[in-house]
């Protein structure tokens, strides 16, 4: 019984990698990253992301590790709506990328509130040791203009 929770669980995780594959090379980032977000599956979306990653919220504080990275994904699927990428630049030293993108969420919630949703991102990914690339640092609002101090 055991043996067949494993496998099951086992072939779940392999429709999904099957459904929304990781990036394998730097081009690749920014589509897999629509089809993971745009999945509407905070579970799908979480391994875009290493363990250890931070995502930024709207009011600059830094979410770290996947539980906190769910919260506020969470936020953003309440919307149900998909999001689109305009990447800017991306940047890549050996087995890190930086990523400037634009991207914007835009349309009517399922309570019928207008949504729009736009800014420019300032991401960093990275590629891992089994050879595909997941982001360390989500940056959604990374060019606003925040106080230092």
């Amino acid at each position: 019984m055991k043996q067949q929770s494993m496998d099951s669980i086992e072939n779940t995780v392999n429709a999904i990698a099957e459904k929304y594959p990781l990036a394998t090379t730097p081009e690749e980032i920014v589509p897999s990253l629509l089809a993971h977000f745009n999945s509407m599956d905070v579970d799908v979306m979480l391994d875009f992301y290493e363990q250890d990653a931070v995502l930024v919220d709207a009011q600059g504080v830094p979410q770290r590790g996947r539980e906190q990275i769910r919260k506020e994904l969470l936020k953003y699927y309440s919307v149900q709506l998909p999001m689109h990428i305009i990447a800017r630049h991306i940047f890549v030293a050996g087995d890190t990328a930086s990523l400037v993108l634009d991207w914007h969420i835009a349309g009517q919630a399922p309570d019928g509130t207008p949504v729009h949703m736009v800014a420019t991102s300032n991401d960093i990914a990275r590629k891992g040791p089994d050879g595909f690339w997941r982001y360390i640092i989500d940056n959604p609002f990374g060019t606003q203009v925040r106080s230092l101090y």
